[in-house]
């Protein structure tokens, strides 16, 4: 059988990732914890959304992905002994996809 060679598409434009983290620490703690993981993404200077359930950010691909991987690893420094993680992204073939497109009719209300 012969091997068939996958196209791999470079993921150059922005996307959207969404990115909640549900540390296993005590009850009083887990603010705290998520807390630690939201610095990791304010200090990535991404674009960014923290919303109730999950914290929203607007890159390229990889730098998002390397984010979300650094936000669990502090989640983990700061005492968590396990992580349930859990990531969406809207993806464009061609095009950035942006927080504003979806969001800004309803920033003003």
């Amino acid at each position: 059988m012969e091997a068939k060679h996958l196209n791999i598409v470079v993921m150059k434009h922005k996307i959207n990732l969404a990115l909640q983290i549900i540390p296993q620490v005590a009850s009083e703690r887990v603010y705290a914890v998520v807390d630690e993981a939201i610095a990791i993404i304010q200090a990535s200077g991404v674009p960014y959304r923290v919303c109730p359930f999950e914290t929203v950010m607007e890159g390229p691909y990889d730098q998002l992905m390397d984010i979300a991987r650094r936000a669990q690893e502090a989640c983990f420094k700061a005492g968590a002994n396990q992580l349930l993680v859990y990531i969406k992204m809207q993806i464009r073939k061609d095009e950035d996809v942006t927080m504003e497109e979806k969001v800004a009719k309803y920033d003003n209300n």
